[in-house]
């Protein structure tokens, strides 16, 4: 059944993926997966909060990552996200990590595409889960090499906007 479901949701991606191919430019491609994902994100948050959490929604930095970590992950990849870290640079900006991303696990890059990264889906879905809660956020997606591992780690970067910011502070983070 779990097997049916992950071949089901890679063969759904990798036909958007041949519907994206008359784009050229690694980032116009990268732009229309994260608009696709903001999409699938804004409707998994609402069913993520009536399913699992009973209508109710988070309404601090820390709950809402915590959610998109482990729920929302589990929910579409079919396992929690590897890491979630606060950024060592700036105080808005938190990184989600995954070593095997499901949707860059089954996509074989053209060499003219270059470096294309297909975890600007995931990226979307971040920032339609955080927007639709009351979060904006500027997400990307980055990969990023790490001993050890065959293939880059995916780092999903959320940049949140400052009156995010300020509300968690005044909520007494």
């Amino acid at each position: 059944q779990r097997r049916r479901k992950k071949t089901q949701y890679i063969s759904l991606f990798c036909s958007k993926i041949e519907v994206f191919e008359s784009t050229n430019q690694k980032n116009e491609y990268e732009c229309r997966l994260a608009d696709v994902g903001f999409d699938v994100g804004v409707r998994m948050l609402e069913l993520l909060v009536h399913r699992e959490k009973a209508g109710k929604r988070e309404n601090r930095i820390l709950g809402i990552l915590s959610f998109l970590h482990t729920n929302v992950w589990k929910s579409l990849f079919g396992k929690t996200a590897d890491s979630l870290e606060r950024g060592t640079s700036a105080d808005d900006e938190y990184m989600i990590s995954d070593h095997d991303l499901l949707v860059n696990r089954y996509i074989s890059v053209p060499r003219d595409m270059g470096h294309l990264n297909c975890g600007s889906f995931a990226a979307g879905i971040v920032e339609g889960v955080l927007k639709s809660a009351g979060f904006p956020a500027r997400v990307t997606a980055h990969s990023v090499a790490s001993e050890g591992l065959s293939r880059p780690k995916t780092t999903i970067l959320i940049k949140f906007a400052p009156e995010v910011i300020e509300r968690d502070e005044r909520l007494g983070s």
